[in-house]
């Protein structure tokens, strides 16, 4: 676990703790306007076999419970449970819902940035056939970046030990043109590289294989289309390092779910509720994805360590090392 030297929070215990509320207040309300959202309430578990649980890479499992007699699962995200939503709550084109998504991810590595409890703003929104295309998914982008931003230059007005200025500027580039920019790194030093000359970025087509044979990262092959998505990551100066904020993307249609569940050989799943609604183009086009909350905390707040902006677990490396550095954790 990397930390950075010399490190003093700017924000007492007691401050961080206000400024947290007062960004997500801010964030949620500039989000919703951009995106055109509303709030929703979502679930914690959802039943095993209904294919409506994020499988992230495809190889974390869940933690899993068995309750009035059925087998249930804490949600990783609600990538799948959102496009259901929005079907069975009758949305339109143009519409879309957000969310305060909690999640346990048990096989996370925890360190500086990733934490067993995961807390995001969860979005989805319905699209035309038109708009599932590239131009549509920069434009999100920006207006998400744009919000980001917006919600920063509020939050220092409110506290002035913010020094820190994030652009809404915003860098695009592809994941196999990172690549050839880069091709002895892996993905993570390429994208440390590249956000560290660059600035905020959005690396656009993960999932699908590189020339190297292998995709910039995994990604399960249910929800996003591979061509259409992308992770947006910004520059920590408190760390000096790249820092994922988000993952997003046009969703799969028909086509791209057959071809991708073939890529990945998982057709199993075309006999789940979830995954037949959709291979019979019951469910709506939508584009969608999840915001850190506390990723965005540690960034605008200008925090070392995840554990500064929520309560989570830490082995005893972990909270002596912080202890160590004069960090706090919640």
């Amino acid at each position: 676990m990397k930390l950075p030297n010399d490190y003093k929070s700017k924000l007492s215990v007691y401050r961080t703790q206000t400024a947290i509320g007062e960004l997500k207040r801010i964030f949620e309300n500039k989000l919703r306007e951009a995106l055109n959202l509303k709030r929703v309430s979502a679930p914690l578990f959802v039943e095993r076999g209904s294919g409506l649980n994020d499988d992230l890479s495809g190889k974390e499992t869940p933690v899993e419970f068995c309750a009035d007699g059925k087998n249930m699962q804490i949600v990783h995200s609600l990538a799948k449970w959102k496009r259901l939503a929005l079907y069975e709550y009758g949305f339109h084109t143009g519409e879309g819902i957000y969310t305060d998504m909690n999640a346990i991810r048990k096989d996370e590595a925890v360190d500086r940035i990733h934490s067993i409890y995961v807390d995001q703003w969860d979005w989805e929104r319905v699209i035309t056939q038109k708009e599932r295309n590239l131009s549509y998914l920069v434009d999100t982008v920006k207006s998400i970046v744009k919000c980001i931003s917006q919600t920063h230059e509020e939050l220092k007005k409110s506290f002035h030990e913010l020094t820190y200025t994030f652009s809404d500027k915003v860098t695009f580039i592809t994941a196999e043109e990172l690549y050839k920019q880069y091709p002895e790194k892996t993905a993570s030093e390429r994208e440390r590289l590249f956000v560290k000359q660059n600035g905020t970025t959005f690396i656009i087509g993960i999932g699908n294989s590189l020339p190297n044979g292998e995709p910039h990262s995994m990604r399960a092959p249910d929800y996003d289309d591979w061509l259409l998505n992308g992770d947006l990551i910004a520059y920590d100066p408190i760390a000096n390092d790249a820092l994922e904020l988000s993952s997003m993307g046009i969703r799969v249609d028909s086509e791209s779910l057959k071809k991708q569940l073939e890529i990945s050989n998982e057709q199993e799943r075309s006999s789940l509720y979830f995954h037949k609604l959709l291979l019979e183009n019951k469910l709506p086009l939508t584009i969608g994805g999840g915001i850190g909350q506390s990723r965005l905390s540690m960034l605008l707040l200008e925090k070392a360590h995840i554990g500064e902006v929520q309560v989570s677990v830490w082995n005893d490396e972990i909270i002596k090392e912080c202890k160590k550095k004069g960090i706090t954790l919640l």
